[in-house]
Formats: structure tokens, C-alpha cells, sequence
């Protein structure tokens, strides 16, 4: 029998992972893995390789974060982050890659939560994915 914290808690994550790299969009999934903490649900992802498509994604909602890929070409997950945080009142949180550590103030500029250089070191991601989560999926 399910209690009600069970029954408010969503069945799963949903996280988008935008990059033009298949590579780099598989480090994602991996470094993350299925449920990298335990108080979260397990994560769908839903892989977006051009950035209309992140737009087609974010029109159908649903989604709880998305990670963009700085490096994406021709479309870079920073313009993305900025479009996004500029033009949707309740977008969900956003956790940009870079290309350097330096890229930092990029990540302020595109009013992301977060940011992660590449290479893509698991543990930053999940730090900084869980700390954009906070409590959003606490049991």
C-alpha cells in the first residue's frame, strides 16, 4: 500500500539533454545514470539534438530540467538557456555545459541554475543537477 508522500511524488524525472554531440549527450546520461540519488525518481531522459526541437519539447511541457550543451552548434545551449529563461514564465531549471570553468559568467548571462565544464566530470553533474532540484522531488 502506497502512503501519500508515495502518491504526490511523480514516477519519474523528466530531463531533457540537448546537444548536437550524440557523444557528449550519452556523458550526460551516463555520468547522471538512471537515479543518482535516492530520494529522487528515476530519470526519462529525452534526447534533443537541434535546438528547434528543444523548443517543439518545451512547447509540449512535461519536462522538470534541461541540460544544454554550450558547445551545441549551429544552435549553443547558452543563446537556448537565454531564449528560454527570457520568453517562459515558469521554465523549468536549466543546467548549461561549457566549454571551460571560465565560461562561468556565459551561465550567469543565460540566467541558467547551473553550469558544468566540459569534460563532463559525473560528480559536478550530479552536484549541480541535485542542487538545482532541491527539494522539488524530496520524498
Amino acid at each position: 500500500m502506497r502512503n501519500v508522500a508515495d502518491a504526490k511524488r511523480p514516477a519519474a524525472v523528466r530531463v531533457l539533454v540537448y546537444s548536437s554531440d550524440a557523444d557528449t549527450r550519452s556523458q550526460v546520461m551516463t555520468a547522471l545514470g538512471r537515479r543518482p540519488h535516492p530520494g529522487l525518481p528515476p530519470i526519462d531522459y529525452i534526447e534533443v539534438a537541434t535546438g528547434p526541437v528543444v523548443l517543439e519539447r518545451m512547447d509540449a511541457g512535461g519536462l522538470d530540467l534541461l541540460i544544454l550543451d554550450g558547445e551545441s552548434a549551429p544552435e549553443g545551449g547558452l543563446g537556448l538557456a537565454k531564449q528560454l529563461k527570457d520568453e517562459i514564465a515558469d521554465c523549468p531549471p536549466i543546467v548549461v555545459l561549457t566549454g571551460r570553468p571560465d565560461d562561468a559568467w556565459l551561465a550567469n548571462w543565460s540566467r541558467a541554475e547551473a553550469a558544468v565544464p566540459h569534460p563532463i566530470d559525473p560528480i559536478r553533474l550530479t552536484d549541480a543537477v541535485l542542487g538545482v532540484l532541491g527539494n522539488s522531488f524530496a520524498a
